[in-house]
């Protein structure tokens, strides 16, 4: 059933895979009370098997949650730090500790501790998308689906350093007039979408509407009739009556629209280059593969020091409160 290089790979690296990979895993999870949480972005069959499937902040929402005694996290490693932040006495799973994000990595601790310090009266605002070393050091964390509500909440005499992204540090700017002071932070797939072939798109489907993750760089989000986190554009494709999009995000979403609304037609917004660079190389390391293997062999396991998981607890728990 599973032929590929990677499942012969792992075939003579970890033991014999089970025929029926699906049939395996939902086993394995009765057997470890697990749930299964997955990002937008992972590859389809991923997505399918998933008890949970969201953007950031469903997913931490999710993770809070949870009764599971495991949570198996199929995203990046930031996430899957985030649930164990959550959810210390539970077994957190990742089923490749190479997932990470090229935005978290934008932002070394000790750099940003030195920035930090540099700005001593500032309150720091921290997107998701940052380690748990970044989020110790904040005072709220913010997806992009609450960014604009939470920079919002506090009061205009504070003066705020926003990061890691700034992308979506100055499209927070331009929804609130506030003057946040940016990490130079940025997503290395969001920042490849082409504002050329976005244009030669829409002129090719002139019936299509062009949406766009706000990580995006502000040339591509002016020709986005809609600007949202991924489960913002999810939504917004299934309630518009259009019946064609550009879609300027990594293109694993394309998966769940074309699901919720089969009826339309979805368009992954091109790269600059002839390359799969709108795809996110850190989600597609996890496999249905090495999430079974993660499952049977109850690692690779997410771990921390007490003290980072309790300072990096701190900003989640101010954020969820300012999202309800």
């Amino acid at each position: 059933m599973f032929t590929t290089a990677l499942a012969q790979r792992e075939k003579t690296q970890l033991g014999e895979l089970p025929l029926d990979l699906f049939a395996a895993i939902q086993s394995l999870k009765k057997e470890l009370n697990a749930v299964i949480l997955a990002h937008y972005y992972q590859e389809p069959d991923i997505q399918d098997i998933a008890d949970f499937i969201g953007d950031s902040l469903q997913l931490a929402k999710a993770a809070e949650k949870t009764n599971a005694d495991a949570i198996v996290f199929a995203g990046v490693h930031f996430m899957a730090e985030t649930a164990k932040i959550l959810n210390p006495d539970k077994l957190v799973l990742l089923p490749d500790l190479n997932a990470g994000c090229s935005l978290a990595d934008s932002c070394p601790a000790e750099e940003f501790a030195a920035f930090k310090a540099a700005h001593p009266d500032h309150l720091v605002v921290s997107y998701i998308n940052c380690s748990a070393d970044i989020k110790a050091m904040s005072d709220i964390i913010c997806t992009s689906s609450n960014a604009v509500k939470i920079v919002q909440q506090i009061p205009k005499e504070q003066p705020i350093i926003f990061a890691p992204d700034r992308n979506l540090g100055r499209y927070v700017m331009e929804q609130t007039e506030r003057d946040l002071v940016l990490w130079q932070g940025s997503c290395v797939v969001h920042e490849t979408f082409s504002e050329k072939k976005i244009v030669q798109l829409k002129i090719a489907h002139p019936e299509a509407e062009a949406i766009a993750h706000p990580e995006c760089e502000s040339s591509v989000l002016r020709h986005a009739s809609f600007i949202g986190s991924t489960a913002a554009l999810l939504k917004y494709c299934q309630n518009s009556p259009t019946k064609e999009f550009i879609v300027a995000t990594e293109p694993g979403i394309i998966h769940q629209m074309q699901k919720l609304a089969p009826d339309k037609h979805f368009i992954p917004a091109p790269p600059m280059n002839n390359c799969a660079c709108n795809e996110c190389p850190f989600m597609r390391l996890n496999t249905l593969e090495k999430l079974y293997w993660a499952m049977k062999n109850r690692t690779p396991k997410i771990t921390m020091s007490e003290n980072i998981r309790l300072a990096a607890l701190r900003p989640m728990q101010r954020m969820l409160e300012m999202s309800v």
